[in-house]
């Protein structure tokens, strides 16, 4: 499922197009969520070796419209640093782990990306405002079909999305300069890492579900070899197979 381009991606493919300064209620909420998202990134450098986020995260932090990612009657909640129910038994993640995931991926303009785990298209909508395309696989339909309207009314149009098994990753458009899986599997997933380009970087959650699960980056340097680095400790939503 391809949202129909709309929007150059050196643009932002993430702007509300009803934000109006004049007339905003989010604005406040917006400021003070990105005041606390700075906060804890310089709480947690120790771990994530990131005492500071880079411009360009924190202005798609900024830029994408979150209210339009959660739940009807949630919106109050949208700009609040945690994560909130998407149906279907999945979260939209907390806003410091979307900021702190798409930092460690060192994203440039002519990055692509793989997301494992689309969700709602939240973080879908983040890595397009950043980078020049991303390719999303989602393992839940209604999820996928979902994810894929709201992208393309808000304009992004450069995400692909796909309802299939994110185990697989994306083989036909690999290798990919960056790779962020959202869910947590309970291993390094061998075929996510094939399709890493070498200079590449992969973010990812491993650790089984409701047990002790720790943030990586996987990084694959110029001559193939590939180094895997802790950072610290989180919370996710189990990465489950594709029928």
């Amino acid at each position: 499922m391809t949202p129909p381009p709309g929007q150059d991606p050196g643009q932002d493919p993430g702007q509300d197009p009803d934000r109006d300064p004049g007339r905003d209620p989010y604005r406040a909420a917006r400021a003070r969520l990105l005041d606390e998202v700075a906060a804890e990134a310089a709480e947690t450098a120790a771990w994530t070796g990131r005492p500071a986020f880079s411009d360009a995260v924190m202005a798609a932090l900024a830029a994408v419209p979150r209210h339009r990612f959660v739940l009807p009657g949630d919106e109050a909640a949208a700009y609040v640093n945690r994560p909130l129910p998407i149906g279907h038994g999945q979260t939209i993640s907390q806003p410091y782990i979307v900021a702190l995931m798409t930092d460690l991926l060192d994203l440039t303009p002519r990055s692509r990306v793989l997301e494992v785990g689309t969700g709602c298209g939240y973080q879908t909508a983040v890595l397009a405002a950043l980078a020049g395309e991303v390719y999303s696989v989602e393992v839940v339909a209604d999820l996928a079909r979902d994810a894929a309207a709201r992208l393309a009314g808000l304009g992004v149009g450069n995400a692909r999305l796909r309802h299939g098994d994110g185990f697989a990753g994306w083989p036909e458009a690999a290798p990919f300069d960056a790779i962020i899986v959202t869910a947590a599997p309970d291993h390094f997933p061998p075929a996510l890492e094939d399709q890493l380009a070498a200079p590449g970087r992969m973010v990812l959650p491993v650790g089984r579900a409701y047990d002790r699960q720790v943030l990586y980056v996987v990084a694959r340097d110029g001559a193939g070899h590939l180094r895997r680095a802790a950072t610290l400790p989180v919370a996710f939503v189990p990465m489950v197979p594709g029928r």
